[in-house]
Protein backbone atom coordinates (compact mmCIF):
# COMPACT_ATOMS: atom_id res chain seq x y z
CA UNK A 1 0.00 0.00 0.00
CA UNK A 2 1.25 3.48 -0.84
CA UNK A 3 2.04 5.81 2.04
CA UNK A 4 0.29 8.86 0.68
CA UNK A 5 -1.09 10.70 3.74
CA UNK A 6 -4.05 12.14 1.85
CA UNK A 7 -4.97 8.71 0.47
CA UNK A 8 -4.56 7.13 3.90
CA UNK A 9 -6.50 9.90 5.64
CA UNK A 10 -9.55 9.09 3.51
CA UNK A 11 -9.62 5.62 5.11
CA UNK A 12 -10.38 7.16 8.53
CA UNK A 13 -14.00 8.34 8.75
CA UNK A 14 -13.45 10.35 11.95
CA UNK A 15 -10.86 12.50 10.19
CA UNK A 16 -13.51 13.71 7.74
CA UNK A 17 -15.32 15.49 10.56
CA UNK A 18 -15.07 19.20 11.15
CA UNK A 19 -14.36 20.46 14.65
CA UNK A 20 -15.40 23.99 15.63
CA UNK A 21 -16.24 24.38 11.95
CA UNK A 22 -12.63 23.65 10.96
CA UNK A 23 -11.01 20.65 9.30
CA UNK A 24 -9.74 18.41 12.09
CA UNK A 25 -5.99 18.31 12.61
CA UNK A 26 -5.46 15.42 15.00
CA UNK A 27 -2.09 15.52 16.77
CA UNK A 28 -2.86 13.28 19.75
CA UNK A 29 -2.18 9.78 18.43
CA UNK A 30 0.13 9.00 21.36
CA UNK A 31 -3.05 9.06 23.48
CA UNK A 32 -5.16 7.06 21.03
CA UNK A 33 -5.27 6.56 17.27
CA UNK A 34 -8.29 6.83 15.02
CA UNK A 35 -9.58 3.75 13.22
CA UNK A 36 -9.57 3.00 9.50
CA UNK A 37 -12.84 1.88 7.98
CA UNK A 38 -11.56 -1.66 7.54
CA UNK A 39 -11.15 -2.01 11.32
CA UNK A 40 -14.66 -0.67 11.93
CA UNK A 41 -15.99 -3.06 9.28
CA UNK A 42 -14.16 -6.03 10.84
CA UNK A 43 -15.85 -5.37 14.18
CA UNK A 44 -19.27 -4.82 12.58
CA UNK A 45 -19.04 -7.95 10.44
CA UNK A 46 -18.10 -10.01 13.50
CA UNK A 47 -21.37 -9.03 15.16
CA UNK A 48 -23.36 -9.26 11.92
CA UNK A 49 -21.95 -12.46 10.42
CA UNK A 50 -19.53 -14.38 12.63
CA UNK A 51 -20.47 -13.80 16.25
CA UNK A 52 -20.70 -16.75 18.58
CA UNK A 53 -19.25 -17.99 21.83
CA UNK A 54 -15.58 -18.98 21.77
CA UNK A 55 -14.18 -22.25 23.17
CA UNK A 56 -17.53 -23.28 24.65
CA UNK A 57 -19.66 -25.03 22.03
CA UNK A 58 -19.53 -27.35 19.03
CA UNK A 59 -22.14 -25.74 16.79
CA UNK A 60 -20.90 -24.25 13.52
CA UNK A 61 -21.16 -20.58 14.53
CA UNK A 62 -19.13 -21.17 17.67
CA UNK A 63 -16.51 -23.13 15.76
CA UNK A 64 -16.29 -20.32 13.23
CA UNK A 65 -15.86 -17.67 15.95
CA UNK A 66 -13.28 -19.80 17.75
CA UNK A 67 -11.29 -20.33 14.57
CA UNK A 68 -11.25 -16.60 13.82
CA UNK A 69 -10.24 -15.82 17.42
CA UNK A 70 -7.31 -18.24 17.18
CA UNK A 71 -6.33 -16.72 13.85
CA UNK A 72 -6.20 -13.28 15.45
CA UNK A 73 -3.88 -14.59 18.17
CA UNK A 74 -1.67 -16.22 15.54
CA UNK A 75 -1.44 -12.96 13.61
CA UNK A 76 -0.40 -11.03 16.72
CA UNK A 77 2.29 -13.64 17.36
CA UNK A 78 3.57 -13.23 13.81
CA UNK A 79 3.52 -9.42 14.19
CA UNK A 80 5.86 -9.67 17.20
CA UNK A 81 7.82 -12.72 15.96
CA UNK A 82 6.61 -14.77 18.91
CA UNK A 83 4.98 -18.16 19.40
CA UNK A 84 1.20 -18.39 19.56
CA UNK A 85 1.14 -19.70 23.14
CA UNK A 86 3.16 -16.64 24.21
CA UNK A 87 0.39 -14.17 23.31
CA UNK A 88 -2.14 -13.21 25.99
CA UNK A 89 -5.08 -10.96 25.21
CA UNK A 90 -5.65 -8.32 27.92
CA UNK A 91 -7.76 -5.18 28.24
CA UNK A 92 -4.74 -3.04 27.33
CA UNK A 93 -1.20 -2.10 28.30
CA UNK A 94 -2.23 -1.19 31.83
CA UNK A 95 -3.77 -4.58 32.53
CA UNK A 96 -0.78 -6.32 30.94
CA UNK A 97 1.62 -4.55 33.30
CA UNK A 98 -0.63 -5.23 36.29
CA UNK A 99 -0.83 -8.89 35.31
CA UNK A 100 2.94 -9.25 35.18
CA UNK A 101 3.47 -7.29 38.40
CA UNK A 102 0.92 -9.43 40.23
CA UNK A 103 1.73 -12.87 38.83
CA UNK A 104 5.50 -12.48 38.51
CA UNK A 105 5.56 -10.86 41.94
CA UNK A 106 3.74 -13.77 43.56
CA UNK A 107 6.00 -16.30 41.87
CA UNK A 108 9.41 -14.68 42.14
CA UNK A 109 9.57 -11.52 44.27
CA UNK A 110 10.60 -11.89 47.89
CA UNK A 111 11.44 -9.52 50.73
CA UNK A 112 14.61 -7.58 49.96
CA UNK A 113 14.41 -8.09 46.19
CA UNK A 114 14.63 -5.09 43.86
CA UNK A 115 12.62 -3.85 40.88
CA UNK A 116 14.15 -1.33 38.47
CA UNK A 117 12.06 1.28 36.70
CA UNK A 118 13.00 4.60 35.09
CA UNK A 119 11.97 8.11 36.11
CA UNK A 120 10.37 8.58 32.67
CA UNK A 121 7.69 5.90 33.04
CA UNK A 122 3.96 6.27 32.57
CA UNK A 123 2.04 5.90 35.83
CA UNK A 124 0.83 2.52 34.58
CA UNK A 125 4.41 1.29 34.74
CA UNK A 126 5.01 2.67 38.23
CA UNK A 127 1.90 2.23 40.37
CA UNK A 128 1.46 -1.56 39.80
CA UNK A 129 5.06 -2.08 40.89
CA UNK A 130 4.58 0.14 43.94
CA UNK A 131 1.62 -1.99 44.98
CA UNK A 132 3.48 -5.23 44.37
CA UNK A 133 6.68 -4.06 46.11
CA UNK A 134 4.69 -3.05 49.19
CA UNK A 135 2.89 -6.38 49.25
CA UNK A 136 6.07 -8.46 48.83
CA UNK A 137 8.50 -6.34 50.84
CA UNK A 138 10.61 -5.48 47.79
CA UNK A 139 12.35 -2.22 46.91
CA UNK A 140 11.95 0.04 43.89
CA UNK A 141 15.00 1.57 42.21
CA UNK A 142 14.80 4.25 39.52
CA UNK A 143 17.09 4.72 36.54
CA UNK A 144 17.94 8.44 36.24
CA UNK A 145 17.92 10.50 33.04
CA UNK A 146 19.90 13.46 31.79
CA UNK A 147 18.53 16.93 31.10
CA UNK A 148 17.41 15.91 27.60
CA UNK A 149 15.54 12.81 28.74
CA UNK A 150 18.06 10.10 27.85
CA UNK A 151 18.46 7.34 30.41
CA UNK A 152 21.90 7.23 32.03
CA UNK A 153 23.13 3.75 31.14
CA UNK A 154 26.18 3.86 33.40
CA UNK A 155 23.91 4.58 36.36
CA UNK A 156 21.54 1.86 35.19
CA UNK A 157 24.32 -0.71 35.26
CA UNK A 158 25.33 0.42 38.77
CA UNK A 159 21.76 -0.23 39.95
CA UNK A 160 21.72 -3.78 38.62
CA UNK A 161 22.66 -6.52 41.07
CA UNK A 162 21.81 -10.08 42.06
CA UNK A 163 18.90 -8.56 44.01
CA UNK A 164 17.33 -7.23 40.78
CA UNK A 165 14.43 -9.50 39.84
CA UNK A 166 12.84 -7.48 37.06
CA UNK A 167 13.42 -4.32 35.03
CA UNK A 168 10.32 -2.65 33.59
CA UNK A 169 10.79 0.22 31.13
CA UNK A 170 9.06 1.84 28.18
CA UNK A 171 10.24 1.24 24.64
CA UNK A 172 9.34 4.88 23.88
CA UNK A 173 8.67 7.40 26.65
CA UNK A 174 5.10 8.59 26.22
CA UNK A 175 5.70 12.08 27.62
CA UNK A 176 8.72 13.17 25.55
CA UNK A 177 9.27 10.49 22.90
CA UNK A 178 12.69 9.11 23.89
CA UNK A 179 13.43 5.75 22.28
CA UNK A 180 15.31 3.87 24.96
CA UNK A 181 18.14 1.47 23.98
CA UNK A 182 16.12 -1.46 25.22
CA UNK A 183 18.08 -4.23 23.49
CA UNK A 184 21.25 -3.21 25.31
CA UNK A 185 19.34 -2.71 28.56
CA UNK A 186 17.77 -6.16 28.27
CA UNK A 187 21.18 -7.75 27.67
CA UNK A 188 22.66 -6.06 30.74
CA UNK A 189 19.72 -7.05 32.94
CA UNK A 190 19.96 -10.67 31.80
CA UNK A 191 23.65 -10.73 32.71
CA UNK A 192 22.52 -10.29 36.34
CA UNK A 193 19.76 -12.88 36.03
CA UNK A 194 16.97 -10.30 35.98
CA UNK A 195 13.90 -10.45 33.75
CA UNK A 196 12.74 -7.49 31.64
CA UNK A 197 9.31 -6.19 30.71
CA UNK A 198 8.94 -3.59 27.96
CA UNK A 199 5.99 -1.19 27.80
CA UNK A 200 5.51 -0.99 24.04
CA UNK A 201 2.38 1.19 24.03
CA UNK A 202 4.11 3.98 22.08
CA UNK A 203 6.24 1.71 19.87
CA UNK A 204 4.15 -1.19 18.58
CA UNK A 205 2.39 0.87 15.90
CA UNK A 206 5.40 2.95 14.89
CA UNK A 207 8.50 0.72 14.86
CA UNK A 208 9.29 -2.84 13.79
CA UNK A 209 9.16 -4.92 16.98
CA UNK A 210 10.76 -8.36 17.14
CA UNK A 211 10.55 -9.68 20.69
CA UNK A 212 12.78 -12.65 19.90
CA UNK A 213 15.53 -10.44 18.53
CA UNK A 214 15.16 -8.02 21.45
CA UNK A 215 15.26 -10.82 24.00
CA UNK A 216 12.44 -9.28 26.06
CA UNK A 217 10.84 -11.53 28.67
CA UNK A 218 7.57 -9.57 28.51
CA UNK A 219 6.26 -6.99 26.01
CA UNK A 220 2.91 -5.18 26.27
CA UNK A 221 0.89 -2.85 24.06
CA UNK A 222 -2.67 -1.59 23.50
CA UNK A 223 -4.83 -2.07 20.45
CA UNK A 224 -6.27 1.44 20.53
CA UNK A 225 -2.80 2.95 19.95
CA UNK A 226 -2.22 0.83 16.82
CA UNK A 227 -5.41 1.84 14.94
CA UNK A 228 -7.48 -0.89 16.62
CA UNK A 229 -10.42 -0.85 19.05
CA UNK A 230 -10.31 0.01 22.73
CA UNK A 231 -10.75 -2.71 25.33
CA UNK A 232 -8.09 -5.13 24.10
CA UNK A 233 -4.33 -5.29 24.40
CA UNK A 234 -1.50 -7.76 24.12
CA UNK A 235 0.91 -9.25 26.61
CA UNK A 236 3.77 -11.26 25.18
CA UNK A 237 5.64 -13.47 27.64
CA UNK A 238 8.28 -16.12 27.11
CA UNK A 239 6.48 -19.43 27.41
CA UNK A 240 9.00 -20.89 29.86
CA UNK A 241 8.30 -17.97 32.22
CA UNK A 242 4.53 -17.89 31.70
CA UNK A 243 4.31 -21.58 32.58
CA UNK A 244 5.71 -20.79 36.04
CA UNK A 245 3.26 -17.98 36.86
CA UNK A 246 0.02 -18.37 38.82
CA UNK A 247 -3.28 -17.17 37.29
CA UNK A 248 -4.16 -13.49 37.41
CA UNK A 249 -7.94 -13.97 37.76
CA UNK A 250 -10.27 -16.91 38.19
CA UNK A 251 -13.23 -17.79 35.99
CA UNK A 252 -14.23 -19.56 32.83
CA UNK A 253 -11.76 -20.63 30.13
CA UNK A 254 -8.72 -20.50 32.41
CA UNK A 255 -9.54 -23.69 34.30
CA UNK A 256 -8.75 -27.31 33.54
CA UNK A 257 -10.75 -28.90 36.37
CA UNK A 258 -12.72 -27.41 39.26
CA UNK A 259 -13.40 -29.30 42.48
CA UNK A 260 -15.04 -27.99 45.63
CA UNK A 261 -11.89 -26.76 47.32
CA UNK A 262 -9.22 -26.78 44.63
CA UNK A 263 -8.82 -26.22 40.90
CA UNK A 264 -6.25 -26.92 38.22
CA UNK A 265 -5.54 -24.48 35.42
CA UNK A 266 -5.02 -24.37 31.70
CA UNK A 267 -1.54 -23.80 30.31
CA UNK A 268 -0.76 -20.31 28.97
CA UNK A 269 -2.18 -18.29 27.36
CA UNK A 270 -5.66 -19.40 28.47
CA UNK A 271 -4.55 -19.52 32.12
CA UNK A 272 -4.44 -15.72 32.04
CA UNK A 273 -7.66 -15.10 30.11
CA UNK A 274 -10.49 -15.65 32.58
CA UNK A 275 -14.02 -15.02 31.32
CA UNK A 276 -15.62 -14.66 27.93
CA UNK A 277 -12.90 -13.67 25.43
CA UNK A 278 -12.72 -10.34 23.63
CA UNK A 279 -14.31 -11.81 20.52
CA UNK A 280 -15.04 -8.80 18.30
CA UNK A 281 -12.18 -6.73 19.70
CA UNK A 282 -9.69 -9.42 18.67
CA UNK A 283 -10.96 -9.17 15.08
CA UNK A 284 -10.53 -5.41 15.15
CA UNK A 285 -6.97 -5.77 16.43
CA UNK A 286 -6.25 -8.37 13.76
CA UNK A 287 -7.43 -5.98 11.05
CA UNK A 288 -5.51 -3.05 12.55
CA UNK A 289 -2.22 -4.95 12.56
CA UNK A 290 -2.95 -6.15 9.02
CA UNK A 291 -3.44 -2.52 8.01
CA UNK A 292 -0.04 -1.62 9.49
CA UNK A 293 1.64 -4.58 7.81
CA UNK A 294 0.08 -3.70 4.45
CA UNK A 295 1.75 -0.29 4.62
CA UNK A 296 4.98 -1.60 6.13
CA UNK A 297 6.43 -0.73 9.52
CA UNK A 298 9.75 0.43 8.10
CA UNK A 299 7.89 2.79 5.77
CA UNK A 300 5.76 4.05 8.65
CA UNK A 301 8.82 4.70 10.83
CA UNK A 302 10.58 6.56 8.01
CA UNK A 303 7.57 8.73 7.23
CA UNK A 304 6.81 9.60 10.84
CA UNK A 305 10.47 10.52 11.36
CA UNK A 306 10.11 12.99 8.47
CA UNK A 307 7.09 14.52 10.18
CA UNK A 308 8.95 14.68 13.49
CA UNK A 309 12.05 16.33 12.04
CA UNK A 310 10.07 18.86 10.02
CA UNK A 311 7.88 19.84 12.97
CA UNK A 312 10.92 20.13 15.22
CA UNK A 313 12.67 22.51 12.81
CA UNK A 314 9.57 24.67 12.43
CA UNK A 315 8.83 24.83 16.16
CA UNK A 316 12.40 25.85 16.94
CA UNK A 317 11.80 29.03 14.95
CA UNK A 318 9.18 30.26 17.45
CA UNK A 319 10.53 32.68 20.05
CA UNK A 320 10.16 31.48 23.61
CA UNK A 321 9.32 27.90 22.66
CA UNK A 322 11.33 25.14 24.31
CA UNK A 323 11.14 21.50 23.28
CA UNK A 324 11.29 19.14 26.25
CA UNK A 325 13.18 15.93 25.58
CA UNK A 326 15.94 14.69 23.30
CA UNK A 327 16.64 16.03 19.82
CA UNK A 328 17.45 12.63 18.33
CA UNK A 329 16.40 8.99 18.67
CA UNK A 330 12.74 9.82 19.25
CA UNK A 331 9.35 8.46 18.45
CA UNK A 332 6.83 10.76 16.71
CA UNK A 333 6.21 12.86 19.85
CA UNK A 334 7.13 16.47 20.67
CA UNK A 335 6.58 17.93 24.15
CA UNK A 336 7.08 21.67 24.47
CA UNK A 337 6.57 24.78 26.57
CA UNK A 338 6.16 28.42 25.56
CA UNK A 339 7.44 31.12 27.92
CA UNK A 340 4.62 32.77 29.84
CA UNK A 341 1.83 30.57 28.46
CA UNK A 342 0.19 27.67 30.28
CA UNK A 343 -0.02 24.47 28.18
CA UNK A 344 -3.75 24.21 28.89
CA UNK A 345 -4.30 27.68 27.41
CA UNK A 346 -2.37 26.69 24.30
CA UNK A 347 -4.43 23.53 23.86
CA UNK A 348 -7.70 25.40 24.43
CA UNK A 349 -7.00 28.08 21.85
CA UNK A 350 -5.67 25.56 19.31
CA UNK A 351 -8.87 23.55 19.73
CA UNK A 352 -10.84 26.60 18.60
CA UNK A 353 -8.98 26.27 15.29
CA UNK A 354 -9.69 22.55 14.92
CA UNK A 355 -6.30 21.38 16.19
CA UNK A 356 -6.30 18.57 18.77
CA UNK A 357 -3.21 18.37 20.99
CA UNK A 358 -2.55 17.10 24.52
CA UNK A 359 -1.71 19.22 27.53
CA UNK A 360 -0.88 18.24 31.10
CA UNK A 361 1.46 15.79 32.77
CA UNK A 362 0.69 12.92 30.36
CA UNK A 363 0.34 10.44 33.25
CA UNK A 364 4.06 10.95 33.88
CA UNK A 365 4.29 13.31 36.84
CA UNK A 366 7.73 12.07 37.93
CA UNK A 367 9.09 12.74 34.44
CA UNK A 368 7.56 16.21 34.37
CA UNK A 369 9.13 17.10 37.71
CA UNK A 370 12.48 15.94 36.37
CA UNK A 371 12.15 18.64 33.70
CA UNK A 372 11.12 21.25 36.24
CA UNK A 373 7.50 21.61 35.16
CA UNK A 374 4.06 20.32 36.04
CA UNK A 375 3.10 19.60 32.45
CA UNK A 376 3.71 20.36 28.78
CA UNK A 377 1.90 20.74 25.50
CA UNK A 378 2.39 17.59 23.42
CA UNK A 379 1.86 16.82 19.76
CA UNK A 380 2.15 13.31 18.37
CA UNK A 381 1.91 11.98 14.85
CA UNK A 382 0.55 9.00 12.96
CA UNK A 383 0.48 7.89 9.35
CA UNK A 384 -2.61 10.00 8.56
CA UNK A 385 -0.81 13.27 9.38
CA UNK A 386 0.92 15.48 6.81
CA UNK A 387 3.48 18.24 6.40
CA UNK A 388 0.64 20.58 5.43
CA UNK A 389 -1.04 19.96 8.78
CA UNK A 390 2.22 20.81 10.53
CA UNK A 391 2.41 24.08 8.60
CA UNK A 392 -1.14 24.95 9.64
CA UNK A 393 -0.42 24.02 13.25
CA UNK A 394 2.77 26.09 13.42
CA UNK A 395 1.18 29.16 11.85
CA UNK A 396 -1.83 28.85 14.16
CA UNK A 397 0.41 28.36 17.17
CA UNK A 398 2.25 31.57 16.35
CA UNK A 399 -1.05 33.45 16.26
CA UNK A 400 -2.17 31.91 19.54
CA UNK A 401 1.12 32.82 21.20
CA UNK A 402 0.79 36.43 20.04
CA UNK A 403 -2.65 36.57 21.67
CA UNK A 404 -1.71 34.89 24.95
CA UNK A 405 1.68 36.44 25.70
Amino acid sequence: MTLDPQYIRQMFPMLERKMRGKRLVYFDSAATTHKPQRVIDAISSTYEEHYGTVHRAIYELSEMATSRYHLARSYVASYLNAQVEEIIFTKGTTEGINLVASCFGKAFIRKGDEILLSILEHHSNIVPWQLMAKERGASLKFIPADAQGNLLLEEYEKLLSEKTKIVSIAHIANSIGTIHPIKEMIRKAHSYGAKVMIDGAQAAGHLPVDVTELGADFYVFSSHKVYGPTGIGVLYGKKEILSLLPPYQGGGDMIERVDLFESSYQPPPLRFEAGTPLIAEAQGLFEALSFIQDIGREKIATYETQLLEYATLELQKIDGLKIIGPKHRKGPIISFLVDGIHPLDLATFLDLEGIAIRSGHHCAQIAMRHFGCEGTARISFAIYNSLEEIDYFVSTLKKVCSILV
